[in-house]
């Protein structure tokens, strides 16, 4: 199951985009309208991208009323990102998005590097949320969480159906010639490949820890990079920084994915799923496929 990132993808714009998913994951949305942050907003680095939007949207009633209609019309499954800065505010919109039918799941953004974030635990945001809504809610957890299984089994007691796993990491980029940051905020979340390490621990912990099910994300690039999420116990991967990039990224990583497991003789994803708790793995790869793949790796 291939999702895109929250705040990745604007579906309204390139709605083929958002048909080539397996669901669709909206930007953040928050009670009332937000502009943002002050631009400089985005930089490129090195090893990924700096963003620091500031959960820029236009509110729940505008979302409900003019942009949800809209996405429903994709004819895909839709995952509603909600964000708040207290535990009322988490409860009030999963409150108000749960009597949409054509909302499947609520992921609450937890962990936005990129705004000052409520005082209450993880427990106490995602129990709020739990009893505003019937629908699945997936908490998204920060990889700067020091201590990922406390969080997650956190998450788990409070009524948390699963987990999204990673938001970005605070990072920083200086100007070459005045060496001062770049983004207005100064510090924004790092995503891209260096993420992938920090995604892949996360992943592999939380599903030690919990055996919920876990949204991969943070630096998938190829279906390789997918599957190694997928062997640390992610049931779904999400696209995030790539989309920007390659908007043909789901279905070539669908592809690649499907690959991949051609290549060591698994006839299904779930066969593989958590391989990297189990000892006794062995695959049985496809000599042939295998020099065909580091063939087109080169």
């Amino acid at each position: 199951m291939i999702l895109n990132a929250s705040g990745c993808l604007d579906a309204l714009t390139a709605p083929d985009v958002a048909r080539s998913l397996d669901a669709f994951v909206t930007k953040t949305v928050t009670l009332l309208p937000r502009e943002g942050n002050a631009p400089v907003r985005i930089v490129e680095t090195e090893v990924g991208m700096l963003n620091s939007i500031g959960l820029a949207n236009p509110g729940i009633d505008r979302f409900l009323s003019d942009v949800l209609p809209r996405l429903e019309e994709l004819g895909v499954p839709l995952w509603v990102s909600v964000g708040g800065f207290c535990a009322g505010e988490f409860g009030e919109l999963c409150a108000r998005v749960d009597s949409h039918a054509e909302v499947s799941v609520i992921e609450l953004n937890l962990s936005c590097p990129n705004v000052d974030g409520p005082e209450e635990s993880v427990a106490e945001l995602v129990a709020a949320a739990r009893r505003s809504t019937r629908k699945a809610i997936f908490a998204k957890l920060s990889p700067v969480t020091l201590d990922f299984d406390s969080a997650a089994r956190a998450a788990q007691a409070a009524g948390a159906d699963g987990l999204s796993l990673v938001n970005t990491i605070r990072g920083l980029a200086l100007d070459a010639r005045t060496l001062r940051p770049v983004l207005s905020r100064e510090v924004g979340g790092l995503s891209g490949p260096a993420l992938k390490p920090i995604a892949l621990a996360a992943v592999h912990e939380c599903y030690r820890a919990t055996g919920l099910p876990i949204v991969g994300m943070g630096g998938i690039c190829t279906g390789h990079d997918a599957l190694e999420l997928v062997a640390a116990g992610a049931r779904a991967v999400a696209l995030g920084t790539i989309l920007f990039s390659d908007p043909a990224a789901p279905t070539r990583i669908a592809g690649e994915l499907a690959r991949e497991l051609s290549i060591r003789g698994v006839s299904c994803l779930d066969n593989i799923r958590g391989a990297a708790h189990e000892p006794t793995f062995s695959p049985k790869p496809n000599p042939q496929l295998e020099v065909e793949r580091l063939t087109v790796a080169r």
